[in-house]
């Protein structure tokens, strides 16, 4: 019998997600892989829920690139952001260090300014650790 292949499992980021949380009328926040799976999730969000949001985050940052690339007739976009508003809230998506995304919801009276900046300071803070990280080879020594 053979063993299926494994994805390597990744250091938990819910670290990078605690100044975000401290933000008056933020909800939740999560790290999110650039293949739809949850990296890191604040302490009241849900399993099943974070699971959720990844997955269709996920493809909303498939969505929007491509989205952004027919309109602009040019398909080397990067994003650098994605908002969503809706009566309940807002949600914001950056794209962050290793192929991986910050997420965060907020209640309608955040202050926008102050959460994207503060999640661009947390996204250079996840990238500076995973460059500091020592490089894993597969080959034994």
């Amino acid at each position: 019998m053979t063993t299926p292949a494994r994805r390597p499992v990744r250091e938990d980021t819910s670290w990078v997600l605690a100044p975000l949380l401290e933000l008056p009328h933020v909800i939740h926040a999560a790290v999110i892989s650039g293949d739809g799976l949850i990296e890191g999730r604040s302490p009241n969000l849900g399993r099943d829920a974070a699971e959720g949001v990844a997955a269709m985050l996920s493809a909303l940052q498939g969505a929007a690139r491509t989205t952004t690339a027919a309109f602009a007739g040019d398909y080397a976009v990067t994003l650098r952001q994605t908002v969503i508003e809706s009566d309940k809230g807002w949600v914001f998506a950056i794209p962050a260090a290793d192929n991986t995304c910050l997420a965060v919801f907020a209640g309608p009276e955040v202050n926008m300014g102050v959460v994207t900046h503060q999640m661009q300071v947390q996204v250079a803070t996840l990238g500076a650790k995973a460059m500091s990280r020592p490089t894993r080879s597969d080959s034994p020594e």
